[in-house]
């Protein structure tokens, strides 16, 4: 088992941020600087740079930082193994996942309520951020098992399909596009509210607008929100404007009629929500039987 001074110097060396690092372990800065220095002395080296308010690992610091992170994967592995030689063996779990914004708010919630109802013994901490981030959030060992739209065709990534999703125009009720059909062409002449650059819904409207050599740059956008929530609510009382967004995150909206579906015909606007995952840890056993939960529970959906 990883010692506390190890796994302290494990959130730190990922945050390279000792007051980040505490905020997560729920521990003091001070506390984090004690463990850290002890594992110095222990080593009879500095592990980390202090440079003004940040911090950057040692050579000897970037040494540990890859060995603990192989001594971690072997851990879980182990954990994984001996509860299933010895049921009564039952360590605690605590999952790092990481999701895009409309699998966070639409997609996960009951299926994290529905998991940990069945092994309570478990604990669950999900970030929530764009594509582009849980991505990289990955790919820096913060997370280990992140679910993101599209697929980013990075090659030491595994990716797993999930659900497909549908992106949709939509207005205010009271908005004159509202029961209108349009054409790709007629966005270039429409005042748009759209995601921020590294969202997923983003990038899936501009794969569809390129097949008709359509620039988003040429899009005549009014307002640009970080967020699924933030672009929502602004198109429900801003009368002038179209969004783009998940059906999964409207369909309250539409049900109700506060927003109104605009349908762009020759526009394909179809992504594939999918876990992601660095390659060589698919087998990790707590993060792929989550997996396959959720598999299992959305596919009992349909």
């Amino acid at each position: 088992m990883l010692s506390h001074p190890h796994e302290v110097f494990l959130e730190v060396a990922q945050r390279l941020s000792f007051t980040k690092a505490g905020q997560a372990l729920f521990i003091s800065q001070s506390a984090v600087s004690k463990q850290v220095k002890a594992l110095e002395e222990h080593y009879k080296t500095g592990l980390f740079e202090r440079l003004g308010g940040s911090v950057q690992l040692t050579p000897a610091g970037q040494k540990l930082y890859q060995k603990l992170l192989q001594a971690k994967q072997l851990q879980q592995e182990l954990q994984q193994e001996m509860s299933e030689v010895s049921p009564a063996f039952a360590p605690a779990v605590h999952l790092l996942i990481g999701a895009s914004t409309t699998i966070s708010l639409y997609v996960l919630p009951p299926v994290v309520a529905a998991y940990l109802r069945q092994h309570p013994q478990h604990q669950l901490s999900l970030k929530n951020r764009n594509s582009d981030n849980i991505l990289k959030a990955l790919l820096e060992h913060e997370i280990e098992l992140g679910i993101i739209e599209g697929i980013h065709k990075v090659s030491n990534v595994t990716y797993t399909p999930l659900l497909t999703d549908e992106v949709v125009a939509v207005c205010a009720a009271d908005n004159p596009l509202a029961g209108r059909e349009l054409v790709a062409s007629d966005l270039l002449s429409i005042s748009l509210a759209l995601r921020e650059v590294g969202s997923g819904t983003l990038a899936v409207l501009e794969e569809a607008l390129e097949r008709h050599h359509i620039r988003l740059a040429a899009l005549p956008v009014r307002v640009r929100l970080g967020g699924t929530e933030a672009l929502k609510n602004f198109v429900r009382v801003e009368t002038t404007c179209l969004a783009f967004l998940p059906r999964q995150a409207v369909l309250k909206e539409l049900a109700s009629g506060e927003l109104k579906e605009v349908k762009v015909k020759d526009l394909y606007l179809k992504r594939q929500f999918s876990f992601i995952q660095r390659r060589g840890t698919e087998n990790n056993g707590p993060y792929r039987d989550f997996l396959r939960f959720t598999q299992r529970y959305y596919s009992e959906k349909e």
